[in-house]
């Protein structure tokens, strides 16, 4: 069975008054991210890693932010298209791996909701998936809490 890995990465800006939403879940916070969906950094990164693992290009190719029917769009609906996208090109999920870079707020309290929520929407065990959270120490466009970063790797079988 030929095995594939995927790599991705997302980038937001923090913005005042905007919801901030990671991983399904609504963090409390006063910033959240800048964007054309709801800006779900970790969701992203995700769709990307899966898109790149099968080769089906990256997630603005399916999902641009030009189209008026993606606006607002919850991320989470982008994922479960892209993990239709995987399973008709006959690949199943083994696991993913993430890390979410963020100064503030602590997440901490909240990966737990993550990992059940996207375990659900990719139809695996919550085993098979892993949410991290880092921050940049004060270093970088995270550290002085103006954006938020994630990155995802996953591993695909035929």
């Amino acid at each position: 069975m030929p095995i594939r890995t995927g790599f991705g990465l997302d980038v937001h800006q923090l913005k005042e008054g905007l919801a901030l939403i990671i991983g399904t879940v609504k963090i409390p916070y006063h910033k959240g991210c800048l964007a054309h969906s709801d800006g779900d950094v970790l969701i992203h990164a995700i769709c990307d890693s899966l898109l790149g693992a099968a080769g089906l290009r990256d997630i603005g190719t399916y999902f641009p932010d030009t189209d008026l029917k993606y606006k607002g769009i919850a991320s989470s609906e982008l994922l479960i298209k892209v993990r239709e996208m995987i399973e008709k090109a006959g690949y199943r999920i083994v696991n993913i791996d993430s890390t979410i870079v963020l100064q503030k707020p602590k997440i901490s309290p909240f990966i737990e909701e993550m990992i059940i929520a996207l375990a659900e929407i990719l139809k695996i065990t919550d085993e098979q998936v892993s949410v991290k959270a880092t921050t940049s120490e004060y270093l970088g466009f995270e550290g002085r809490e103006e954006g938020i970063s994630a990155y995802a790797v996953c591993l695909i079988e035929k």
